[in-house]
């Protein structure tokens, strides 16, 4: 099996993501046990805020999986995972909740969310074929470079993509937050609850993008001897 010194330093961004899903899945599994006072499900919410903001020509759908939520903005779809879906949790008005801020950011054209869906085929691309083509041109020798440089070059827009993805999440986080308090979907403590939900998922985007900066790291030191 190939190994190299430099996947050494992929222990602390390994480590930082393996907590970051415990602290996200912990924290959900504690207010997904607790429901809130107006009983509205997950779907309720979505609905909820998606009519009171005018939004007429999206659906609430549910979907399998647990975690799965999101927003399709070609289908014009909010998916719930099933859980969320039918639940009246303050975990799954939350996940709801921050779901449709993905929706307000299509409605008003919100600029860094757009980047992302552009760089969604390059980055799938860069995550699937740019450590292949810098490994064969690390074995390749003299005659690898240009793989190797492809590969990196291929593997930065993957990193560009994380770096996007953290506004794009936070804005969605905030905006939730805003709604479910202007609109009384969660009362009082409850709001503090939905923040460390939609908070701890947050940092979830935060660990992945400093993992993926490591091992753009860890590739250059590779390519480099």
């Amino acid at each position: 099996m190939f190994f190299h010194w430099s996947y050494l330093i992929l222990i602390p961004g390994i480590i930082l993501v393996f907590w970051a899903q415990q602290r996200v899945q912990g924290t959900y599994y504690k207010y997904s046990r607790i429901n809130s006072s107006m009983g509205m499900t997950g779907a309720e919410v979505a609905e909820t805020i998606l009519q009171r903001m005018g939004v007429q020509h999206v659906r609430v759908e549910p979907v399998a999986g647990e975690l799965t939520d999101h927003y399709d903005p070609r289908a014009k779809a909010v998916r719930l995972s099933e859980v969320v879906y039918g639940s009246k949790s303050l975990a799954a008005a939350a996940v709801a909740a921050h779901e449709c801020g993905h929706v307000l950011q299509d409605v008003q054209g919100y600029k860094p969310m757009n980047v992302r869906a552009a760089l969604v085929p390059v980055a799938n691309l860069g995550s699937n074929l740019g450590p292949i083509l810098i490994v064969v041109g690390i074995f390749l020798g003299s005659m690898g470079g240009i793989f190797i440089q492809i590969g990196i070059a291929l593997f930065v827009a993957v990193i560009l993509f994380h770096i996007v993805t953290l506004p794009v999440e936070f804005d969605a986080s905030s905006r939730a937050l805003r709604l479910i308090n202007q609109l009384g979907i969660l009362q009082g403590d409850e709001n503090k609850a939905a923040r460390k939900v939609l908070n701890a998922a947050a940092f979830t985007y935060v660990a992945t993008a400093l993992y993926a900066i490591l091992q753009l790291i860890q590739y250059f030191l590779m390519s480099r001897e």
